[in-house]
C-alpha cells in the first residue's frame, strides 16, 4: 500500500481497518544472495538500496531483537554535514542530500526538519578553527556561515554570553542541518525494503559464521543455518563480536553513549546548538522535550545504559551554556553502544575474509550517515568496489597510516 492523502482519507472513512502491515514477518529461506547482519538504520538502508538501485532482491536482514531496538532508536536525531576533512565531508554531504529527498523516496513520513545547527565558539583559536572548517565546507559546495556574537545573540538570546570562563564569541552555522524522527527512519527503510522483496527477519540472532576454504558460506542463527553468497556486517556496537565469529579482529572498541530528554517545555530552541567549551548538544523535540547528549561514559561496555557521573558531566556543560536549564527536570536517559574506531571515522570495506563485508566504526556519526551509509554499503556489496565517497574509509588505513582524524586527537577511540 502506498501512503498518500487519499489513502489516509479513505481509510479514515473505513474506520482505519484496511491498513496493511508495514512489513512482512517471513521465515528465513535456506539461501540468500546477500545477508546483512543488523536490522538498524544502516542495515535496513543497505538492503533498501540493494533492491532499489541495484536490483538485488534476494536479500535478508537479520536482527537479533526487533526493528528499531538498537542505536537507530537510541540517539539524539541530529543530521548535518559540517565536516572538515576530505575523507568525511563529501560522504556526509551525500547523506544530507539523501535526507532532503528521503520521505518522497521511500514514501514514509520521517519528520525531517532542517531547522539548522549552530556550533558555538568561545576563543580566538576556536574562531580560526571554525573559519577553516567553514571554508573547507564551502570548497565542497556545503553551506556554512560564520556568525559573530551579536548575530548569535539575536538567534539565541537565552545563552550565557557573559560567562567568565566560556564567553560566547560567535558560531558556525549550517542552515541545512537539523533533526529527523529516528524510529521513522528505521520503519521507513524496513517498509521500503520489504516492498521490494527483502526478507526482514526479527528475533534472529547470529551465533556463528560458517566458512569453507576461507570463504563465508552462511551464518548460524537462532533459527538455524542460513546460507549466503555475500555477508554484510552492520551490527553497530556489536561489530567486533560478530566479526570475531569469522576470525576477524577489528580496530575498534565499544563504548556507551548516553542521551537524555527533559520534561516538555514551550518552544524556545528552534534549531540544534552545540557548546564549544565542552561536549554538549541540544535540540527540542516536537513534544517539547529537550533532547541532548555529550561525552561517552569512558569505559568499554556492551550495556545500553550509562553511569550517573556522566549524567552530571553532561548536564554541567548544558547549564554553562544555558543557565535556565537548572530549572528544568530531567525526564529520562538511555544509552547506545558505539563502535568507536581508532580515528573516529567509519569503515566501509571488504574484509580479508572472502565474501565478508564490513560497515562499522561509526562513533558519533552513525545516525546522520544512515542514507549514505546504506547506499555506499549497497554499492560495495553489489559491485565489489567502493563508492567514490568512501574510498578513504578502508579497513587497512590504520595499518597504512592514512587516518581520517577529524578531531585531530590521534588514534585513541575514547577521544573521538
Amino acid at each position: 500500500m502506498r501512503y498518500s492523502a487519499l489513502s489516509l482519507l479513505l481509510n479514515g472513512f473505513r474506520g482505519n481497518k484496511d491498513w496493511a502491515p508495514a512489513w512482512r514477518h517471513p521465515e528465513p529461506k535456506s539461501h540468500y544472495d546477500v545477508i546483512i547482519v543488523g536490522g538498524g538504520g544502516h542495515g535496513l538502508a543497505a538492503a533498501y538500496y540493494l533492491a532499489k538501485e541495484f536490483g538485488i532482491k534476494n536479500v535478508a536482514v537479520l536482527e537479533k531483537n526487533y526493528i528499531g531496538s538498537g542505536n537507530v532508536g537510541r540517539n539524539t536525531t541530529i543530521i548535518r554535514s559540517n565536516y572538515l576533512l576530505e575523507g568525511n565531508n563529501p560522504f556526509y554531504e551525500l547523506a544530507l542530500k539523501l535526507w532532503e529527498g528521503l520521505e518522497q523516496d521511500f514514501n514514509f513520513n520521517a519528520m525531517i526538519s532542517q531547522r539548522g545547527i549552530l556550533n558555538l565558539f568561545h576563543s580566538d583559536a576556536q574562531r580560526d578553527a571554525y573559519t577553516r572548517r567553514g571554508n573547507a565546507m564551502r570548497l565542497h559546495g556545503v553551506d556554512a556561515d560564520l556568525l559573530d556574537r551579536e548575530a548569535v545573540r539575536k538567534m539565541l538570546p537565552f545563552l550565557d554570553y557573559d560567562n567568565a570562563r566560556f564567553p560566547i564569541q560567535g558560531g558556525l552555522a549550517q542552515r541545512r542541518g537539523g533533526t529527523v524522527r529516528h524510529d521513522a527512519v528505521a520503519w521507513g527503510y524496513a517498509r521500503g525494503a520489504d516492498m521490494r522483496g527483502v526478507d526482514i527477519i526479527q528475533n534472529c540472532e547470529v551465533t556463528g559464521i560458517r566458512r569453507e576454504n576461507g570463504k563465508v558460506t552462511g551464518v548460524e542463527t537462532a533459527k538455524g543455518f542460513i546460507g549466503c553468497t555475500k555477508l554484510g556486517l552492520a551490527a553497530a556496537g556489536n561489530s567486533s563480536r560478530v566479526a570475531e565469529m569469522a576470525g576477524l579482529k577489528l580496530p575498534m572498541e565499544s563504548h556507551v553513549l548516553q542521551a537524555f530528554v527533559s520534561e516538555g517545555l514551550k518552544p524556545f530552541i528552534d534549531g540544534v546548538v552545540t557548546f564549544g567549551a565542552g561536549h554538549f548538544y541540544v535540540s527540542q523535540s516536537d513534544k517539547g522535550g529537550l533532547v541532548f547528549g555529550g561525552d561517552l561514559d569512558g569505559y568499554n561496555s556492551y550495556a545500553q545504559r550509562g553511569n550517573l557521573a556522566t549524567v552530571e558531566h553532561v548536564v554541567e556543560a548544558g547549564k554553562a551554556m544555558i543557565p535556565g536549564l537548572s530549572r528544568v527536570r530531567l525526564l529520562r536517559s538511555w544509552g547506545g553502544i558505539m563502535d568507536m574506531s581508532m580515528d573516529g571515522s567509519p569503515i566501509i570495506d571488504r574484509t580479508p575474509v572472502e565474501n565478508l563485508y564490513l560497515n562499522a566504526g561509526w562513533c558519533y556519526g552513525g545516525f546522520k550517515a544512515t542514507p549514505a551509509s546504506g547506499l555506499c554499503f549497497a554499492h560495495l556489496l553489489a559491485k565489489d568496489a567502493p563508492h567514490d565517497t568512501t574510498r578513504q574509509m578502508r579497513l587497512d588505513r590504520f595499518e597504512r597510516g592514512y587516518l581520517i582524524d577529524e578531531k585531530g586527537q590521534g588514534s585513541q577511540p575514547n577521544l573521538h
